[in-house]
């Protein structure tokens, strides 16, 4: 049974993040554009008082994090949720820089640029680069939630095709990676998630996207891409989001195609569970961190 603080939390989330159906699609594009122009993915303050904070410009910011004091021995590249359209939250900053110390990594921490303004074209590439040259520096982990989870996938994949140094593992929280939204079920699991919207997410998809043609990429839906030959990961899913059946399947095409992916199922737990303030998130990162030892 879920913890009182994930009830509660599943009770606040709709309050703090009302999900209302999009009518004027023009009006809502200009509108996330407003909002991304005037609120950017930086650190919180604070972050400066425990960790060295260094920002690099890839065509856009990455920001690296090294704890004082500490001689990190490998990188933790993470990539934020959001639909692809909204800047980092605290709350994931914070799941970030807990695992990068829980692990002793450095922790990279990309700004990319965000839809509907901008698609994958525009930053997949300098992420490919970045994780690319990370990982000859020294051993590299990728994770990555909700859409990030979907990113880090999408660049996994292009790690492997191009060969060279690949990354040792991959942690995926609730990950975005299919957006076609063709997973059976979707729509009864949507029913049943108070956080996510069945009706407005192909306007996000597309946004991403950029053009409906593009839908089943591979760098845009890396579920439905080649699976074989990925690094070892661990994915998270609760059973209370939307995006569990396509999760459900990539687990399963995963595993059919050889890939080393041990999928953990949240009962009755919400989208991004391991990175929320409740106690189902600490069991998370403890396992994360055994996953990773």
């Amino acid at each position: 049974m879920p913890s009182p603080q994930h009830q509660l939390a599943a009770t606040l989330i709709p309050r703090m993040f009302p999900t209302r159906e999009i009518t004027d699609l023009a009006k809502f594009r200009d509108a996330l554009r407003r909002r991304n122009l005037t609120r950017q993915t930086t650190p919180p303050r604070g972050l400066a008082r425990r960790w060295q904070i260094e920002r690099r410009d890839i065509g856009f910011p990455v920001y690296v994090l090294t704890r004082r004091g500490s001689k990190p021995s490998r990188t933790l590249l993470h990539l934020h949720g959001g639909s692809f359209a909204a800047p980092a939250f605290r709350t994931q900053w914070t799941y970030a820089t807990g695992l990068a110390r829980a692990i002793d990594a450095r922790l990279m921490f990309p700004a990319y640029p965000l839809a509907p303004e901008y698609t994958w074209r525009d930053s997949h590439e300098p992420l490919v680069k970045l994780a690319d040259e990370a990982a000859e520096e020294m051993p590299l982990v990728m994770s990555g939630e909700s859409a990030g989870g979907g990113l880090t996938l999408a660049i996994a994949e292009t790690l492997r095709d191009r060969g060279g140094p690949q990354p040792t593992h991959l942690v995926l929280i609730s990950p975005w990676a299919d957006l076609t939204k063709t997973a059976p079920g979707m729509a009864e699991y949507a029913a049943r998630d108070p956080w996510l919207s069945y009706e407005n997410h192909d306007y996000y998809a597309d946004f991403w996207a950029g053009s409906r043609a593009d839908i089943d990429r591979p760098e845009v839906s890396p579920a439905l891409g080649k699976l074989d030959g990925l690094p070892p990961a661990l994915m998270f899913c609760g059973t209370r989001d939307m995006l569990f059946p396509s999760c459900e399947q990539l687990a399963e095409r995963g595993r059919e195609s050889g890939w080393d992916v041990e999928f953990v199922v949240g009962e009755d737990l919400l989208h991004v569970y391991p990175i929320l303030p409740i106690p189902e998130a600490r069991e998370a990162l403890k396992r994360t961190v055994a996953f990773l030892a």
